[in-house]
């Protein structure tokens, strides 16, 4: 048994294939000093990534894996599941991509090259055999059968992530849709990607699932990228990574690849006040993405929304910096956002209609949060909804 699975480690491909849109558009090695180089195949045109402009045909990175890569691959119990039905090591970043990375968020994937002996086949369904999705929270992706929702197959299409409580945060799935709903209204239904809750027969467990943007009606593959990818932030083996950074950096990111900079800039910058407002301090890089239009790269739905300040022991301070400083929510105020849109370039005429605007859409959203008359002191909703009012005062006046 320990023969065989050192003589496979052995002989395990040491490239793959790098594929976008489900064509072959280039490779991926790992190169003898511990690091990774990425190829397009001769004559390929069209550009798979913002850090891969077709200007050069290679890119090579030193240690370990690729971040744009890096960051395609599961966090948390996915990870898990994946690595220990594919009898991989965790760590082996490259080997998980090689079994499970054919099928992942975005238009690029990645495969064991053509005539390598294949793997043994995966069928445990909730490893999400030949998928991935990134993310620390438990997750997978599913499809829809009639009136259920199951894991979804290596084939097919799978349109939908599942997203479930944790152990430890038995309250995931209540908080993020409440959020979702709250953001809805705040910042317009058009910006908040589509969501409902369900049972997924096959865990025994109640998820929210959300509809995937990055897949077309027909399932074609649309081009998206975090910005812990455009950046080319290591993912870190605490997964710190997303949050080396500031709010400054995904400004930049959109003024740079944006089809219509000046545009999404204020969605983002709307977007961060409403964080912010709904206690949301867990916003790092991966939260805030590109999506493929088409006009072009234009600021993704916003996804992960969450009040994480409602649970005690997590970090309270925004999760990036802004104004060259960690603020922790309590300091958050409105002349910190005002600032921060001047500096990334937004006219004081739209800040101030931002703020306007977010004042009046906060009050109308306020019946959603409010908690029901039969809730004890200190409940869920309670204390959600004293969260999300303190905040909204602080920083809107409202």
């Amino acid at each position: 048994m320990h023969l065989q699975r050192r003589n496979k480690a052995i002989t395990e491909p040491v490239s793959a294939e790098v594929l976008f849109k489900d064509a072959v558009a280039g490779t991926l090695s790992q190169t003898p000093g511990g690091g990774t180089r990425f190829a397009y195949v001769q004559g390929w045109k069209d550009q798979i990534a913002c850090c891969f402009p077709t200007t050069r045909d290679e890119y090579e990175w030193r240690n370990g894996l690729h971040p744009f890569f890096e960051h395609l691959g599961p966090e948390g119990w996915l990870r898990e599941q994946q690595a220990r039905v594919a009898h991989v090591v965790q760590e082996n970043d490259f080997g998980l991509l090689l079994r499970y990375g054919a099928d992942c968020i975005g238009a690029v994937g990645v495969r064991p090259p053509s005539g390598s002996a294949p793997f043994p086949e995966i069928t445990e369904l909730t490893a999400n055999p030949g998928r991935t999705v990134s993310g620390v929270q438990k997750k997978l992706l599913v499809v829809k059968k009639g009136d259920t929702f199951e894991p979804a197959a290596a084939t097919g299409p799978a349109p939908f992530i599942a997203k479930f409580n944790s152990e430890r945060l038995p309250t995931l799935v209540r908080n993020e849709a409440l959020s979702l709903r709250w953001a809805a209204e705040v910042l317009g239904k058009e910006e908040i990607n589509r969501f409902q809750q369900a049972q997924i027969a096959a865990i025994g467990e109640f998820a929210l699932v959300v509809t995937r943007f990055d897949r077309g009606p027909k399932g074609e593959k649309l081009r998206q990228e975090d910005c812990a990818q455009i950046l080319l932030k290591p993912r870190g083996p605490q997964y710190d990574g997303k949050y080396d950074a500031a709010y400054e950096d995904i400004a930049a990111v959109i003024k740079q690849h944006s089809s219509r900079p000046a545009i999404d800039l204020l969605r983002f910058y709307r977007r961060l006040i409403a964080f912010a407002l709904i206690g949301n301090c867990d916003a790092h890089l991966k939260n805030f993405s590109l999506l493929e239009t088409p006009s072009g790269l234009r600021l993704s739905p916003a996804y992960d929304v969450l009040n994480t300040a409602i649970y005690d022991g997590y970090d309270q301070t925004l999760a990036l910096s802004i104004g060259g400083r960690k603020a922790h929510l309590d300091t958050v105020d409105g002349a910190l956002f005002r600032t921060f849109g001047r500096d990334i370039g937004i006219p004081d005429r739209a800040i101030d209609q931002t703020f306007v605007n977010l004042k009046r859409r906060t009050g109308k959203a306020a019946t959603i949060i409010q908690p029901p008359e039969a809730e004890e002191p200190g409940g869920f909703k309670s204390r959600y909804a004293e969260i999300v009012n303190n905040t909204c005062l602080r920083v809107l006046g409202a």
